[in-house]
């Protein structure tokens, strides 16, 4: 799996740090570590299940190394899983060069492309229809718009995408592999869940489209009162990776 390679590639750094604070918030789950650096995951709240206590070792992440946490991005359950996630992207994002060129810009959409969105990125839905062919998006929530389908119909109209944009969500409910093996063209993971990983390249992956935590204190403040990425505003960048 490629959640196992990406720990995988973190293991030597992530035993050298500790976890200084965990928030997990409605919107999104942050983990900090001992040399300042922050990563951010989302959390897929309609896919957690439990009464009380989500997490067995509520209360005492903080404080823990930080690899037996980054390993919870093998679990199967979603809220470990972004726990796991984020403190993978802590110790792999801090190192990204900044460069703010745009999804659209990057991917240089065009008239002739049919683009296949994994993921309902709102903000990208008009931009990217004005400049292609036709767009597909998959979203397990049902959705009464034309180019929304079921996540399941990804595996009969995705081959038929020749860029195809897949949120970095894909890494915690563990489908990105199925995903990618049918995928054709251009691919690029996208948003703060996202690894600004090297990995992905020989998965076919041409770009990553992630998030660098600029000021870890004011996203974990927020991440905790249930806010989301409109709401870090220059606490966090937004950078991508060419792969």
């Amino acid at each position: 799996m490629i959640v196992s390679e990406i720990l995988e590639s973190v293991e030597k750094s992530l035993k050298r740090r500790m976890v200084e604070e965990v928030a997990i918030g409605l919107g999104y789950t942050a983990v900090k570590l001992d040399d300042g650096s922050c990563g951010l995951a989302t959390t897929l709240r309609d896919e957690i299940v439990g009464c009380c206590s989500l997490i067995d070792r509520a209360g005492e992440l903080a404080g823990c190394q930080a690899y037996p946490l980054g390993e919870l991005i093998l679990s199967t359950d979603a809220l470990e899983s972004a726990v796991g996630l984020a403190t993978v992207n802590a110790c792999i994002n801090k190192d990204i060069k900044s460069n703010v060129a745009s999804p659209i810009e990057a991917l240089g959409i065009g008239k002739d492309d049919v683009v296949g969105m994994i993921g309902y990125f709102e903000p990208l839905i008009e931009p990217i229809q004005q400049r292609c062919n036709k767009l597909y998006a998959f979203e397990r929530k049902p959705s009464d718009k034309e180019f929304v389908h079921p996540d399941w119909s990804a595996n009969v109209l995705l081959p038929q995408c020749n860029i195809v944009i897949i949120s970095g969500t894909t890494l915690i409910n563990k489908t990105i592999d199925h995903l990618l093996h049918l995928c054709q063209g251009t691919i690029a993971i996208l948003g703060p869940s996202t690894p600004m990983s090297p990995i992905f390249k020989k998965h076919g992956v041409s770009f990553a489209f992630g998030s660098i935590v600029r000021d870890a204190s004011k996203v974990l403040k927020i991440v905790s009162q249930a806010g989301g990425s409109l709401s870090f505003g220059t606490a966090a960048e937004k950078v991508n990776l060419r792969l």
